[in-house]
């Protein structure tokens, strides 16, 4: 019966030692960063009457954590809190956001979807794999 017996490069198998300790930390700051690109393109998509009420502080990012169900690590772009609208009415600025995102029938609200298109791909990626080269070229 043939045996093969294979090795592999020492400073291959030093970065492989050194990303499993910092594994979780590296997947961290690529959630993190690939969140804050999905957040900077919903706040240059915010539609203009949305603008008017919307405060910064109400889209941000959540801290990064781990799920237990799954051991996934994640972090958000959210909209939260609340805004006073034109009329001095309390108004929950998520309940807004829906509104403008997916539109309504029954107050004949068109759909102007700023959440779903801030999410592209490519972009996250990129951001990424930045933070994955910074840390392979440390190792």
């Amino acid at each position: 019966m043939a045996k093969l017996v294979g090795g592999l490069p020492d400073d291959l198998i030093k970065t492989f030692e050194e990303l499993g300790i910092n594994t979780e930390k590296m997947i961290g700051e690529m959630v993190q960063a690939g969140a804050s690109v999905a957040l900077d393109n919903m706040r240059a998509k915010i539609p203009r009457n949305f603008l008017d009420s919307l405060k910064p502080e109400n889209l941000s990012l959540t801290r990064v954590y781990k799920t237990p169900s799954d051991d996934g690590i994640n972090c958000q772009a959210t909209v939260r809190g609340y805004f006073v609208n034109k009329k001095g009415e309390t108004v929950p600025a998520p309940l807004v956001a829906n509104l403008f995102e997916y539109g309504s029938t029954v107050k004949k609200y068109p759909k102007m979807p700023f959440l779903r298109t801030a999410f592209r791909r490519s972009q996250i990626e990129k951001a990424m794999k930045k933070v994955q080269d910074k840390y392979i070229k440390e190792a």
